[in-house]
């Protein structure tokens, strides 16, 4: 497939030169196709001149904005491969993305000063060019002028240095070793999620989307593609607040968003503006963890409709998607696979499973990630002739509608994001006077799970909050366990893993916060 993602915005400039492509809430920017394109360019051409080739890593430490939009689309353009950077991470697990991606450059808004600091003294970093978005403040003294350079640069087309199969970005999600990994889209599958998302979702011309998830997520970086490549218009918001999600909605007359289940459970926490303020709202997709059906019937109930997606990192975003047409009358399914899209339930021996029996889901589609970066065990381990084993569980009914029941695997999802236990276990066991430990999600109002940890002690005399003490500062925040208690054996199978069903069982929370 000779197709790059930057030609997209190339082509939706060429073609709408002066339909408005994007509204940056943080700054009051707002920029028209062609004045975006031009910007973008102008970023591709200054990365160019300080030296970076095809298949160079641009790592990406924004907040969502102008800056996140034209470094991505330049990255595209140029044959760069951008790493989106999730913001909230310590500088150690930064690091550690960073060496593993092999970026030279590093792209960072001035928020990032202390963060990016710790990285450049810690002298581990391949990082060679540091490139800051100023925001009034004083550079910091090894970093280069982003504004001020790309301005200066010619804003003509660049030559696309990457088609098809060539590498687009590097997405980092968390790993059940502990460690991170990087999931490696292309051109050609990012391309494919697009065909697939344009031809499933209830997406028009013109069309204003909120994009409130960091743009480190696919989440977010998925619908803005969309909205270039069907001629609408993006509008970021820099940070999540469920009142200004209301007043964005009203100001901008946005008439699609997307918010994972924690975000609409915080707009119903706020006053509610009267429904003329978001009567051209058509629908708000929610998904990152199944949308319980009292908070969809609450929405239903002030007359917004929530479509309930289901998708990956490792799929570019689209899995399944309920329609219009069936969003209420089968509320609590996540709907079909996208148009493009295949997907299996099966058995632990792989074989299909009948309607409304529990099976593991499998994708297949052409927006299929390549692999994980550098570690083809875990490649191999999900990627099965031609399938992606998610590690989800759903029923599927006589229809065809699927409904998510839970996962395979032991992914905590809190406030959105993906934890894995793995990860909080290997900082834990780092403490001297904890044995052993297994950390489980357990429900929570605030954030739909959070992590409690369940300890064996090596030292009687230790307490809950030494434990909770010892976590911070080495995981990012939303990682953190809000819980700790004690026990005297960890049960495990034969071969040594927890029983954290067990575990569940023993501690079904809710966790007090």
């Amino acid at each position: 497939m000779h197709v790059n993602i930057g030609q997209v915005l190339s082509n939706r400039a060429r073609r709408d030169p002066n339909l408005e492509a994007m509204v940056d809430c943080g700054s009051g920017e707002r920029f028209t196709y062609a004045e975006i394109n031009a910007r973008t360019n102008r970023v591709a051409n200054m990365l160019a001149d300080r030296g970076v080739r095809t298949g160079d890593r641009v790592a990406l430490l924004l907040m969502n904005g102008t800056a996140y939009y034209e470094a991505y689309f330049a990255c595209a353009k140029l044959g760069a491969v951008a790493v989106p950077l999730n913001w909230r991470l310590v500088p150690d697990e930064l690091a550690y993305i960073l060496g593993n991606a092999g970026a030279k450059t590093l792209v960072f808004d001035t928020d990032f000063d202390s963060q990016v600091q710790a990285l450049q003294a810690d002298g581990d970093t391949l990082v060679e060019d540091w490139l800051q978005v100023p925001a009034g403040e004083p550079l910091l003294p090894f970093a280069a002028n982003y504004d001020a350079i790309s301005g200066a640069s010619s804003d003509a087309e660049p030559e696309p240095g990457a088609f098809g199969d060539d590498d687009l970005y590097i997405m980092y999600t968390s790993g059940t070793t502990g460690l991170p990994k990087g999931v490696v889209h292309t051109h050609a599958t990012t391309f494919w999620a697009l065909l697939t998302m344009a031809a499933t979702i209830d997406v028009r011309q013109e069309d204003r989307f909120s994009i409130v998830l960091p743009l480190f997520h696919v989440g977010a970086l998925a619908p803005l593609l969309v909205m270039v490549y069907g001629g609408g218009t993006a509008v970021l918001m820099r940070s999540f607040d469920p009142a200004g999600m209301w007043r964005i909605t009203e100001e901008e007359r946005i008439t699609a968003t997307l918010a994972v289940p924690a975000m609409l459970s915080f707009m119903l926490q706020v006053p509610m503006p009267e429904p003329e303020a978001y009567a051209q709202l058509r629908w708000i997709m929610s998904g990152a963890a199944p949308v319980p059906v009292a908070l969809m019937e609450r929405y239903r109930d002030i007359g917004i409709e929530i479509h309930q997606v289901y998708g990956l990192t490792e799929c570019c975003g689209p899995g399944c998607l309920i329609s219009p047409r069936d969003a209420m009358q089968r509320i609590g399914s996540t709907g079909k696979a996208f148009f493009h899209t295949e997907v299996r339930l099966v058995d632990d021996s792989g074989r299909d499973v009948p309607a409304n029996t529990p099976g593991e889901v499998l994708l297949r589609g052409g927006h299929i990630m390549k692999e994980y970066w550098k570690n083809l065990e875990a490649t191999a381990e999900t990627l099965k002739d031609g399938w992606l084993h998610t590690g989800d569980v759903a029923v599927m009914d006589g229809d065809g509608f699927i409904t998510i029941q839970d996962r395979l695997k032991d992914m905590i999802i809190s406030g959105g994001e993906n934890v894995y236990p793995a990860e909080i276990e290997n900082v834990v066991l780092q403490h001297p006077g904890i044995r052993e430990c297994a950390v489980i999600g357990i429900p929570s109002a605030r954030w739909g799970e959070s992590p409690l940890v369940v300890t064996v002690r090596a030292d009687e005399t230790l307490r809950e909050e030494d434990v909770l003490r010892h976590c911070n500062g080495k995981l990012a925040r939303y990682k953190l366990p809000k819980a700790a208690v004690f026990v005297d054996t960890i049960p495990r199978n034969p071969s040594g893993k927890a029983l954290k069903f067990e575990l569940r069982q023993r501690f079904p929370g809710p966790a007090l916060e």
